[in-house]
């Protein structure tokens, strides 16, 4: 994670789809750790581990979670450099 503050223009490389979200104060937004693409300073960030043998085995996607708690906003990208390089690779999902 990088902080970025005070005048001038920032270039984020960012990968699919962007969706900009609005939390009040209390709002909870669960995400993949890798789809997390920017944040207000007043968001605050949680990795939770994954419980339940169900949601590890069959659940695809990783064994955490990020949990965002407002006030603020939050931007998501839809494709995750990880996702995005998969892709790529010989074998890889096209």
């Amino acid at each position: 994670m990088q902080k970025f503050q005070g005048p001038g223009k920032v270039f984020l490389e960012l990968d699919g789809a962007i969706y900009k979200r609005e939390l009040i104060a209390g709002q909870k937004l669960k995400v993949d750790n890798g789809y997390v693409a920017a944040m207000t300073s007043g968001v605050d960030l949680n990795i939770e581990t994954v419980k339940g043998v169900k949601n590890i085995v069959f659940g695809g996607e990783g064994l955490f979670l990020t949990t965002l708690k407002g006030p603020g906003t939050v931007w998501i990208q839809s494709m995750p450099i990880s996702k995005l390089a998969s892709m790529f690779y010989v074998g890889g999902n096209h």
